[in-house]
């Protein structure tokens, strides 16, 4: 899947909810979801299942919570 306007902001120090925060859109629903979907996987492929998913049913925003790591996807 191939996101837009990806973006990586290291928050360490500034917060004590994650390290970094992973920003990305796509397209459509329909890609925002798809992608929301590949992280998840990955994710649980090296034993880093999300602590939470919010969004994913509508795909117009989606937040993925990995703990040191949040990854939000949206449309423009």
């Amino acid at each position: 899947m191939k996101a837009r306007d990806l973006r990586l902001i290291d928050v360490r120090g500034r917060t004590s909810i994650t390290d970094f925060l992973v920003i990305a859109s796509g397209t459509s629903n329909r890609h925002v979801r798809a992608m929301a979907e590949e992280v998840i996987v990955a994710a649980k492929t090296i034993d880093n299942a999300p602590l939470g998913v919010e969004g994913e049913r509508e795909g117009e925003w989606v937040l993925v919570d990995l703990g040191d790591v949040v990854v939000h996807l949206m449309q423009p």
